[in-house]
């Protein structure tokens, strides 16, 4: 920063015996307010400077006095359109310039260990082979069920190189991640779910996603759930009602209907949320067990930590009178 700005560059040397001291200096520079957040723009100056360079090596166009005027014309061209339009294209000469501003996203969420990863849409028939080799060996165990440790157990790699795996995909939008399913957890439909009433490619798309695996080896345009079936389903999702008490009480899969899908498709489009449980001991003294009873760590968390099952810890957390839990 300097007087009031923020100036980005990259300095080149050129080392050749035609210039006067064998070397040639420039540095191309973008000039910011100091308040800017300039990131996006650091790709765009390198590869401008990279352009530059090409077209001295070639034909001596910055060290050349006579295109000082063609120098100022192709940086203000620049300048307008990058502020104006996010891109350039500027031809000069034999040399055709391409530029463009990226799109600035915020960083990638961080991946916890009882997190669920599924494949966005349109990503689900990508070719095994264009991956890179970690995901590759993790990709097979992805399937909107299994929460982050398993997939690194079942895919036999180190725990942190599938979750910066993972952070990877999301960042890119080619993932999402979900709340790791149980048939202990309580879900709670959302506005959103409208959508299923409105959107008729929306409600198709649901009714195929949600129907039993074995449906696909029958005439699928019969064995389809109905809306009907799914909406109530969805409806019925509420505080103090668990998935498993749900399933007891209405048999989704009588009606064709995967009740893990649902929950996954709820998930993915916002039509329900996840109401998850928090621990907290209020004791004076806390045993290593109650440790993780802070209230900040959720009972997904604590099962991957502990690896201990959610009845188990339900059941621990039921018979001590000194901790208490937060629905949320």
């Amino acid at each position: 920063n300097t007087l009031g700005h923020k100036v980005i560059g990259y300095p080149v040397r050129i080392n050749h015996v035609r210039y006067q001291r064998n070397f040639f200096y420039f540095n191309l520079c973008f000039v910011f307010d100091s308040w800017s957040r300039t990131v996006q723009y650091e790709a765009v100056v390198k590869k401008l400077s990279e352009y530059l360079l090409m077209m001295e090596e070639e034909g001596s166009f910055l060290s050349n006095a006579e295109n000082n005027s063609n120098i100022c014309n192709l940086l203000a061209c620049i300048l307008r359109d990058l502020n104006q339009r996010q891109v350039a294209t500027i031809v000069e000469g034999d040399t055709t310039i391409y530029l463009k501003i990226g799109r600035l996203k915020s960083d990638p969420p961080v991946v916890q260990d009882h997190q669920v990863p599924l494949l966005c849409r349109g990503f689900e028939d990508t070719e095994l082979d264009s991956w890179d080799l970690t995901t590759q060996q993790v990709l097979p165990f992805i399937n909107g069920i299994n929460h982050v440790a398993r997939i690194a157990a079942e895919a036999d790699v180190e725990n942190q190189l599938v979750k910066s795996c993972i952070q990877n995909l999301v960042y890119y939008g080619v993932m999402q991640l979900l709340p790791l399913l149980k048939y202990s957890n309580v879900y709670m439909c959302t506005r959103e779910l409208q959508k299923l009433t409105r959107d008729r490619s929306l409600a198709d798309e649901c009714r195929k996603y949600v129907q039993l695996q074995h449906a696909e080896k029958v005439d699928t345009t019969v064995r389809l759930p109905s809306l009907f079936n799914i909406l109530q389903l969805y409806s019925q999702m509420t505080h103090g009602v668990t998935l498993r008490s749900l399933c007891q009480r209405l048999c989704p899969r009588d009606n064709n209907i995967d009740e893990r899908k649902l929950v996954s498709f709820g998930l993915q489009h916002n039509l329900i949320r996840c109401i998850n449980k928090y621990p907290i001991y209020t004791g004076s003294i806390p045993t290593p067990k109650h440790k993780l009873y802070t209230g900040l760590n959720s009972l997904d968390e604590i099962c991957c930590k502990t690896g201990l099952s959610p009845s188990r810890i339900e059941q621990e957390i039921d018979m001590d009178s000194n901790v208490t839990v937060i629905w949320k």
